[in-house]
């Protein structure tokens, strides 16, 4: 069973929270976030820190009491800090560039893609083979990073594709005479 439930959820300053019924918004520097909880969940600012318990004893509460605290806890971190996930283009003649509010990569297609920025998001190309994803907003980042991503999936032959900084693609041997 998981206890990460139990830990309350530090409020850095710079972040205002407000716990209203089953509403809890937190607002920083980067932005705002909103989040209804379920009814079988309460949370309430204690100390400076967000305490989210189950209201009663069914399965659903227990089920969700850790799902919520961490839902809070990025909508914190997020406004305060932000998130990011970092893209890797391998293959010859693979690149991308940020042109206006658009992400332009050429990918092998025999048009280039472009990929429209959405609001709240900020992508960066440093170098013409990596792309950074940003935001306050987790869920929108990753929604983001993996659509970006799946234009073309690294292959496991040659390991061409757009691939997550931390991923690691499995090779495969090739065909043999």
């Amino acid at each position: 069973m998981s206890r990460i439930g139990k830990h309350p959820v530090p409020v850095p300053a710079g972040v205002d929270v407000k716990v209203d019924g089953q509403q809890v918004t937190a607002k920083g520097k980067l932005g705002q976030l909103s989040l209804t909880l379920i009814d079988d969940i309460t949370a309430s600012l204690e100390d400076g820190k967000v305490v989210v318990k189950p209201a009663n004893d069914s399965k659903r509460a227990r089920v969700m009491w850790a799902t919520s605290r961490t839902l809070i806890n990025n909508m914190v971190t997020g406004v305060s800090q932000g998130f990011t996930i970092n893209l890797e283009i391998n293959g010859v003649g693979y690149r991308a560039a940020v042109q206006g509010k658009e992400l332009v990569m050429q990918l092998g297609f025999s048009h280039d893609v472009k990929y429209p920025i959405p609001e709240g998001i900020t992508i960066k190309c440093d170098k013409p083979t990596a792309i950074s994803v940003s935001g306050y907003d987790k869920h929108k980042v990753g929604q983001v990073a993996a659509e970006i991503r799946g234009w073309k999936k690294p292959e496991p032959y040659k390991g061409k594709g757009i691939k997550y900084e931390t991923e690691t693609v499995l090779r495969k041997e090739g065909k043999k005479k």
